[in-house]
């Protein structure tokens, strides 16, 4: 089964990051996250490396576009179907690799897309 991964994802519950993973782990979606500090949000463990995760399918970004930039080749290397590219972190010049590399983007909600039934 895919998988929804979210990188950026903070453990502090205020933070949209975090609001999406028990957002998508409610809705029944399998899900992995990323983030700089490891913890736990919904049961969902946040990784510190983005080097183990595979069967993506969707790649929720939660990372400005400055701090996208580390993260490229990693990106890649997991090959998503899509990445859902949410308010803040839209970043054009990223977008031309990821068309290079057959990879679907969108600059989306992932709460939105949840709560109106459209993920």
């Amino acid at each position: 089964m895919s998988k929804t991964l979210v990188i950026g994802a903070s453990l502090k519950p205020n933070r949209y990051s975090n609001r999406a993973v028990t957002s998508l782990v409610d809705n029944g979606i399998d899900t992995v996250a990323f983030g700089l500090k490891a913890g736990y949000i919904k049961g969902v463990k946040v990784e510190t490396n983005l080097d183990n995760f595979t069967n993506i399918d969707t790649i929720s970004l939660y990372l400005g576009k400055d701090n996208q930039v580390q993260y490229y080749d990693a990106i890649l290397k997991i090959k998503p179907r899509r990445i859902l590219f949410n308010p803040g972190t839209e970043n054009p010049e990223f977008y031309k690799t990821l068309k290079t590399n057959n990879i679907a983007y969108e600059e989306a909600c992932t709460l939105v897309l949840l709560s109106t039934k459209q993920y």
